[in-house]
């Protein structure tokens, strides 16, 4: 196989290019070299018609010289020169091991090490990325998407896997944990305070008088008193004139607690409304019949029905939009994705934050992994195919290492030059 096939087995076109300029190079040192062997050959027959032909014969001698060792140094690199088994040639095969292991411990001490990694990450705003990336409406959309897609796929897992009934205990069982009593006393303590349950108070005589002045609440009352009547005043409908009453009564009293906003009735509402709070954080009568309340209503059959029924909708309108079939979910989830981007944007503080946590993140994923990285390419390496590797190492530093066998023919050459020109002048002296 020839240099050019084997490097189109490893190279790109960029790689290929730069081949045919190595054998170029190449060629051109090679003939170089040929050049001052010519030139020696010449110039030391011409010696003995003119003195000056020395100085030519020796800078050509020590060029040949120069250009051969050079010759053997940039090939001993690389393989052996000629095939022969000369010792400490082929540098590189023959250490790929120590070169692996040496290759991972520089990239762990000097690249993974706490301060650069540190440093690089410090430079880079992931929370302006995410930002930017999440403002994009069609970028927001893809995501909305991706998740719709995930999220039939991670229900069914849940309902399979026996998480949904693990998630439902948890809940169920947190619930049971809360007490409710100090909860109770602290939300009515506010409401109170804020003067809220006036209105509710309000709200409530209003029903009362509306439902007590309806003809069936009329009629119903109307037959209760008259089944509790004595057969005498029902031939003289007493129940009539009672129930009149008691509406005309009523419907008074409800009118004039609505009318006045100082009504003792209101006053006595109040005072029984001030005491509950404190009875519900500090009697256990109390506290107690709110805790059997709760557990009594997270054991009814109904709420584990609810819970079911809820799910199962849940799933079907995730099914429906991950289907395409509805775009409300993936509408409102672009909608959602966007407008965190945007006040990600505006909110500087929240960037840093985000930065800083993602910085400590990664430092100490990679703190914990580089000696897994080190590990990693030093396996790389140390598999590597070397013909392969050596290829492409020359292929792509190959060209200047040819130029040391310019510089070593054209330095040796002047060296031979110089140490002549000082024989001959000590010879004259």
């Amino acid at each position: 196989m020839s240099d050019t096939e084997k490097f189109v087995l490893i190279a790109d076109a960029g790689d290929i290019a730069r081949a045919a300029e190595l054998r170029r190079v190449k060629m051109l040192a090679t003939l170089v070299l040929a050049g001052c062997v010519v030139v020696l050959v010449i110039a030391k027959m011409m010696e003995r018609v003119h003195p000056g032909f020395g100085f030519l014969a020796a800078f050509a001698e020590a060029a040949t010289i120069g250009g051969l060792a050079d010759w053997y140094a940039v090939v001993a690199l690389f393989r052996r020169p000629l095939g022969l088994p000369i010792p400490h040639t082929a540098i590189i095969q023959q250490n790929q091991h120590r070169i692996a292991e040496k290759l991972g411990e520089f990239i762990e001490v000097h690249f993974l090490s706490p301060a650069p990694v540190d440093a690089k990450l410090r430079e880079v705003d992931f929370a302006s990325f995410i930002s930017d990336w999440l403002t994009d409406a069609k970028k927001s959309s893809d995501l909305a998407r991706f998740v719709l897609r995930l999220l039939p796929e991670a229900l069914t897992a849940a309902e399979t896997s026996g998480l949904k009934s693990y998630f439902t205990r948890r809940i169920v069982t947190q619930l049971q944990s809360v007490d409710l009593a100090p909860l109770a006393a602290g939300t009515l303590r506010g409401f109170i305070a804020e003067g809220r349950h006036k209105g509710m108070l309000d709200d409530l005589l209003q029903a009362i008088h509306d439902s007590l002045n309806k003809p069936e609440t009329l009629a119903l009352l109307r037959e209760k008193i008259r089944n509790e009547l004595p057969t005498l005043l029902k031939l003289y409908r007493a129940d009539k004139f009672l129930l009149k009453r008691i509406a005309a009564s009523a419907t008074s009293f409800f009118e004039e607690v609505h009318a006045d906003p100082k009504h003792p009735f209101r006053d006595e509402i109040d005072r029984i409304l001030l005491t509950l709070p404190d009875k519900l954080a500090n009697d256990k009568a109390y506290a107690d019949r709110i805790d059997g309340l709760k557990r009594d209503l997270l054991a009814r059959p109904e709420l584990a029905a609810l819970t079911r029924d809820i799910w199962a909708n849940v799933k079907a309108f995730i099914d429906r939009n991950a289907s395409g079939e509805s775009n409300v979910l993936q509408y409102h989830l672009t909608n959602v994705f966007v407008e965190a981007g945007t006040q990600l944007r505006a909110d500087s503080e929240m960037r840093d934050e985000i930065n800083k946590g993602i910085v400590a993140v990664l430092r100490s994923f990679i703190a914990d992994q580089k000696s897994g990285v080190s590990r990693f390419i030093s396996d790389q390496v140390k598999s590597w195919d070397m013909k392969q590797l050596i290829n492409l190492i020359e292929i792509n530093i190959g060209k200047d290492l040819q130029y040391i066998r310019f510089n070593g023919a054209l330095i040796g050459g002047l060296a031979g030059l110089a140490l002549h020109t000082a024989e001959v002048v000590l010879k004259t002296l």
